[in-house]
């Protein structure tokens, strides 16, 4: 691409993207600022990568709109917009291209159920297994290995990486992205214990809807619902390693980082941010737009929207703050009250 074409193409995006710089060689492909060469365009989002901008050997920066470039290097070339991080990302997205997950077609090698409807333009990989009655999407992907039980939907244009598995009755929406190894609609963790110190499983009778433009990460598990629906709503991102368990509903556009763990019929509001190995029991429900700070353990609701929590048990910000501040004072009162109580003892004894 050249540098007229990555401007033309942030346009799309942005409403203004300025030009400084003289460089008009063409561009190859992206690179991190410490790293790129010559050819290569690179981005600063934060302020303490500026020190790279007099170092860089790309010939092409994306800025913030707001950034002064007096002084800097005369032969890279710089375009500046109100937002470099996303300018990148869409740019990452041009070179990058769609990843081939199978070829184009139904491999000879997969396994058909009857009943099932493939739409226009859908690929099913080497041994991929297709259950009675599925319906796959036009232009949708279907892994090599991946298995759909019976009765799974597939909505248009999604992705299924190789290996993996959809149980029963899994309805996925349009331009999903599963990656490899996730596991759909297992049984959730149900056992009803006896008197005689037993337990009697219960019978997971539901399913997992996922809604449109999810990505799930790898070997991640969403377990179907004892009755009715495990709930993943629109724009949802799930990293690798997160288990969801039954009956949980994930509100629209949420995320949630690697290795968290969502108890059963948790309620998540919509935008909510979930750091990693961060801790859910059951039956809880957050509001939209909450922060769960990394290895935070939730322990009761939070109705309040917006709210940012953290630690064990989880509070707001503001109070989890303070309650450290005091951990680490308790050193220093210690001493205190050892010295008051040997003065005390001293005062006692010549008295």
């Amino acid at each position: 691409m050249t540098i007229q074409d990555i401007r033309d193409y942030l346009g799309r995006y942005f409403d203004a993207v300025e030009l400084v710089g003289d460089y008009d060689g063409p561009i190859t492909g992206p690179a991190k600022i410490e790293t790129a060469r010559p050819g290569q365009v690179s981005f600063i989002a934060n302020e303490k990568y500026l020190k790279y901008l007099d170092q860089t050997n790309a010939s092409l920066v994306i800025v913030n709109a707001s950034l002064a470039l007096d002084g800097f290097k005369t032969e890279t070339a710089f375009l500046k917009v109100r937002d470099p991080y996303s300018a990148f990302v869409f740019l990452l997205q041009k070179f990058a291209g769609p990843r081939t997950v199978a070829a184009k077609g139904i491999s000879p090698t997969a396994v058909i159920g009857e009943g099932v409807s493939i739409g226009d333009g859908a690929s099913v990989g080497e041994h991929a297994v297709i259950g009675d009655r599925c319906s796959i999407g036009s232009n949708s992907v279907i892994g090599s290995n991946t298995v759909l039980m019976h009765d799974v939907t597939v909505g248009d244009d999604s992705v299924l990486c190789p290996n993996v598995v959809c149980y029963d009755g899994t309805k996925i929406g349009r331009r999903a992205m599963i990656h490899s190894g996730a596991v759909i609609g297992a049984d959730g963790f149900g056992f009803a214990p006896q008197r005689d110190g037993s337990y009697v499983k219960i019978p997971q009778m539901g399913i997992v809807e996922i809604g449109d433009d999810v990505e799930i990460g790898a070997n991640t598990t969403i377990d179907r619902a004892t009755m009715g629906s495990t709930v993943i709503g629109n724009g949802v991102k799930i990293d690798n390693l997160v288990q969801v368990a039954h009956n949980c509903r994930i509100g629209d556009h949420t995320v949630i980082a690697g290795q968290a763990g969502i108890s059963g019929s948790v309620t998540v509001g919509s935008h909510c941010m979930i750091g990693g190995q961060a801790g859910f029991l059951g039956h809880l429900e957050l509001a939209d737009r909450i922060h769960v700070a990394a290895r935070a353990v939730i322990t009761k609701s939070f109705p309040e929207r917006g709210v940012a929590v953290r630690g064990y048990p989880a509070q707001p910000m503001r109070e989890q703050l303070r309650y450290e501040a005091m951990l680490r004072g308790i050193g220093a009162m210690k001493e205190k009250i050892e010295l008051l109580e040997g003065e005390m003892q001293q005062l006692k004894n010549q008295g």
